[in-house]
Order: structure tokens, then C-alpha cells, then sequence
């Protein structure tokens, strides 16, 4: 596999198993579950690390200290972990817009 490829998977990796470690125990969950705001909070950290690696590189990469290559990988897993947050996040208007439509 490419690094490129290997960067995306890890990086849609990172943020399942962010959102996937957010439930926490069974005693913290409670009735409701896991904290949603929480899980809001990691993902768009995720996001914003994932950002700020690819800013990094293209920034490297304009002073001539860094690789091409490294740039498109960073830029590629940000893009990854981006399109997963954008995906959840419609997954959770889908739902929402459903149990809207719900007759009382």
C-alpha cells in the first residue's frame, strides 16, 4: 500500500477509534449514553490536529525543509479524517430529521 494510502487509513483509524473510546465505562455512560458534546469536542480535535499536520508540512515544504511527498500525506489524512467527521455528522442529522418525523 502507498504511503498515501497508508496515511488516510490510519487517519480514518485514529478518528474511529476516538469516537469509538468516547463511551467510556458503563458507569459513566449512565442512561444516556456517551456524552455527545464530548464526542463533538474529540472529533473536531481530531480534525484540527489533523489540520495543523498538513499546515505544518506545506509550511516545511515553502522554506525547502521539507518533501512533497510529505505535504500530499498530510494533506490526504487531513482530508481522510475530515470526510469521517462530515460522514458521522450526516449520519447524525439523518437521524435526528427521523426521530423528528416520528408521530407522537
Amino acid at each position: 500500500m502507498s504511503d498515501l494510502g497508508l496515511s488516510a487509513v490510519k487517519a480514518y483509524g485514529g478518528v474511529a477509534q476516538t469516537i469509538g473510546n468516547l463511551g467510556g465505562s458503563k458507569e459513566a455512560q449512565g442512561a444516556g449514553g456517551p456524552d455527545f458534546g464530548a464526542m463533538l469536542n474529540s472529533a473536531v480535535g481530531t480534525v484540527t490536529k489533523a489540520g495543523n499536520a498538513a499546515e505544518g508540512a506545506v509550511t516545511n515544504a515553502a522554506m525547502g525543509k521539507g518533501d512533497l511527498v510529505d505535504v500530499v500525506t498530510a494533506v490526504a489524512a487531513a482530508q481522510a479524517t475530515l470526510e469521517t467527521v462530515i460522514a458521522v455528522r450526516d449520519e447524525v442529522i439523518k437521524a435526528y430529521q427521523e426521530i423528528m418525523r416520528m408521530p407522537i
